[in-house]
């Protein structure tokens, strides 16, 4: 469907570039960390002996419990000083979650890498709700959902990234048995942790530099100090509007079957194609860029064709995609899984600006933080999913993803109907 009216208005303004650039910057970092640790709970299953795949999914748990935990108090952060401010906070968690998996190596164990993932994760949680409400602040609230998918577009460079890194410092440095799956002996536990932390120090040294840079980088203050309101009074009003209240559940649907499609890839594709940990990663990989690809063309899509309809497409292709991961498997199969990468692309930054939609600067300050609450659907659906692994294996585990995509359809089908869209 055509958009009724000509977008003409200037997406990003000149003077807002560099400081749109550093916070894009920011994006792709937090990709880097999702993606990296993705692959890593069938590495920690290896690892750790005993542990079932609903036990080393545990880390995801830990790992998107934390953005939970830290969108309130990142939205805090953003109404009593700035979103800028926010940033630099989430990002020093994030730095001092990839350095404390050094001392859980020396302690060689699991509860602790979750304890270090979960550090990590608050700082990513208290980045994201900072983020991406500072994104639709920089310029026009008719070109903000644009704004955000361009800047959302640098998130799956840090995806490639991590899967990148995950390949070359990870995956090809395990050891493995006769049959190509990781095995890791009871005197090489320290040696091959050793390994899999070395990526996060690395990520870590790096960001020291990206926050003193942003630090000593003029860029727009906004805060709202006229507002004292509560923020959970002012998130209770916002669950009280629909279009808010059903992009916080298509969001938690939204990043629970995101992060179930790309762990459990580490999964599903040996099972299929009988292939090494390193061999799936080069499929994982493509996907990715797929996911990067798709995002800028729907970024460009966006300039004819409203959210809500794009959305709406996405998810039903998705859907589409895993009925075939589940009931036709072999190459064909895993082709599905990586198309849902590419239809998935399109969905965070649309509901996020979807969802964002009508609420005045100091609504968006608290309403970014009840949508990155959302990603606790990350936290809960992954385990889920796990569990089912468990008990019928990887192909059926895929109904999760499925129904996650049904509920996003749904928020596509009530936004076209109200049209409710930025």
């Amino acid at each position: 469907m055509i958009s009724s009216s000509a977008i003409k208005e200037v997406v990003l303004e000149k003077k807002y570039t560099f400081a749109f650039i550093l916070l894009a910057s920011c994006f792709m970092w937090w990709g880097l960390a999702n993606n990296l640790t993705d692959p890593l709970v069938k590495v920690f299953k290896a690892v750790f002996g005993e542990l079932t795949t609903f036990q080393a999914s545990l880390m995801q748990f830990a790992f998107y419990f934390g953005y939970f935990c830290m969108a309130i108090p990142g939205a805090a952060i953003a109404k009593k000083y700035s979103y800028k401010t926010g940033v630099l906070v989430g990002l020093g968690f994030y730095i001092v979650g990839c350095l404390l998996l050094y001392p859980s190596t020396l302690l060689k164990e699991f509860v602790f890498f979750c304890m270090s993932y979960y550090i990590l994760a608050c700082g990513l949680g208290i980045l994201e709700t900072n983020a991406n409400p500072y994104v639709l602040s920089l310029g026009s609230k008719k070109t903000a959902t644009r704004r955000l998918n361009l800047a959302q577009s640098f998130n799956p460079i840090g995806s490639v990234g991590g899967i990148f890194l995950c390949q070359i410092m990870v995956m090809s440095q395990m050891p493995l048995d006769e049959a190509g799956n990781i095995f890791v002996a009871a005197g090489e536990i320290k040696e091959t942790l050793n390994i899999v932390i070395l990526p996060y120090l690395s990520i870590a040294a790096i960001l020291v530099v990206v926050w003193l840079l942003i630090a000593l980088t003029k860029m727009p203050s906004i805060r709202d100090s006229e507002s004292n309101g509560s923020i959970l009074k002012t998130l209770g009003d916002l669950l009280r509007r629909k279009n808010y209240r059903f992009a916080v559940i298509a969001l938690f649907f939204y990043v629970g079957a995101q992060i179930s499609v790309w762990t459990y890839t580490n999964f599903y594709i040996p099972d299929q194609l009988n292939v090494t940990p390193e061999e799936t990663l080069q499929y994982h990989m493509i996907a990715l860029v797929l996911f990067g690809v798709f995002r800028w063309i729907f970024t460009a899509m966006m300039k004819k064709f409203q959210a809500h309809s794009l959305l709406l497409f996405a998810s039903v292709a998705a859907a589409i995609c895993a009925l075939s991961v589940i009931f036709v498997g072999g190459m064909v199969g895993v082709v599905s899984l990586i198309g849902i990468s590419a239809f998935m692309s399109l969905m965070f930054p649309t509901i996020f600006g979807m969802g964002s939609h009508g609420l005045s600067d100091e609504e968006v300050k608290v309403g970014s933080s009840g949508l990155i609450m959302a990603i606790l659907g990350g936290a809960l659906i992954t385990p889920l999913q796990g569990a089912i692994i468990d008990w019928s294996g990887a192909s059926l585990s895929y109904v999760i993803p499925l129904m996650c995509f049904v509920v996003v359809c749904a928020y596509a089908m009530y936004s076209w109907k109200t049209s409710a869209e930025v």
